[in-house]
């Protein structure tokens, strides 16, 4: 019997009562108050910011749009590795600022450079801005870190949680037949990869577990704005070859956006491409921006990224 934790229920039913009476009294969602919600949301339950030696804001070059990055060195001294980190939020929320803590806890853990990318978010700049500012973090990081002077190992491994999975897996798709770009490993933190949404577990998991397929169905509404054909946008139902980069899935069982996740990692074993899965069977979706709420799982969720970035991949 699916149960979800005891850590996080009763908060997560006190949240719920409070949205409803919200609902009740008139409210709605706009790109402001999810901006401000999910901000609030990891303000609150991420609380332990360690610190690293070396952070820096940068921009990384590009024709249109001047991407913005921050950048964490967690041991200026030696050559690391390098993880791009694309955050969550719908495509309409997160930044950099809201996911500092979180890519600091990844830096220590993993002793990678993390690179935060602050892609463009929906509704003002809608699809496909935001892919394509990844791309151009992943084609042009080296020109940042070479201009910065850091050590660095030149392996490259990119992830992301919710909305950033996304494009982190969009990103994957493209340069999978691209010789000039080469990804180590990829990170997928229970992700978003059909934009169809077809998946079984957007109608379990759709009554009070912090989003749901209205909400899902909001934030691509406002994300494709031209009739875009959303099967072909969905990373899910892109070509698959094994030239696609090892991949650490972490899903969760009350997260809508569950088999999603667990449908990319059967198409990448069909591939033949190295993967592995880490699933939470009783916590929801977003659960590493409620830390404080369950510790222990967010600390292995961070140990199981150190170990698979760091780990030869082998199919």
């Amino acid at each position: 019997m699916r149960q979800l934790s005891p850590k996080i229920s009763p908060w997560l039913a006190s949240f719920n009562q409070q949205l409803s009476t919200m609902q009740a009294n008139g409210y709605k969602p706009t790109c402001t108050n999810v901006r401000e919600g999910l901000a609030y949301l990891t303000a609150a339950f991420v609380t332990d910011i360690p610190a690293i030696p070396w952070v820096q804001d940068d921009l990384v070059p590009s024709p249109r749009y001047k991407v913005p990055v921050r950048i964490y060195h967690p041991n200026p001294n030696r050559a690391l590795p390098v993880l791009i980190y694309f955050h969550g939020g719908g495509h309409m929320a997160g930044s950099i600022t809201v996911y500092d803590a979180i890519c600091r806890k990844i830096a220590i853990a993993a002793q990678h450079i993390v690179v935060s990318a602050d892609y463009r978010l929906a509704p003002e700049c809608p699809y496909p801005a935001g892919a394509d500012d990844a791309y151009t973090v992943v084609k042009n990081i080296w020109v940042v870190l070479d201009q910065r002077q850091l050590q660095y190992q030149r392996q490259l491994s990119i992830g992301g949680d919710s909305a950033g999975g996304a494009l982190s897996a969009t990103v994957a798709s493209i340069v999978q037949f691209d010789p000039a770009i080469d990804i180590h490993a990829q990170l997928l933190i229970y992700p978003s990869l059909d934009y169809t949404l077809s998946a079984p577990s957007l109608d379990e998991n759709n009554n009070g577990y912090l989003i749901n397929k209205e909400k899902v169905t909001w934030y691509f509404n406002n994300y494709f704005q031209q009739n875009e054909d959303r099967k072909t946008a969905s990373p899910l139902f892109a070509e698959f070859s094994a030239k696609l980069p090892p991949t650490l899935v972490i899903s969760a069982e009350f997260c809508p956006l569950r088999d999603e996740g667990i449908a990319y990692l059967a198409r990448l074993r069909k591939a033949g491409v190295a993967s592995d899965h880490l699933h939470f069977a009783d916590l929801p979706h977003a659960f590493l921006n409620l830390e404080n709420l369950i510790k222990e799982e967010c600390q292995r969720t961070y140990q199981n990224i150190g170990a698979w970035l760091n780990l030869k991949k082998t199919a």
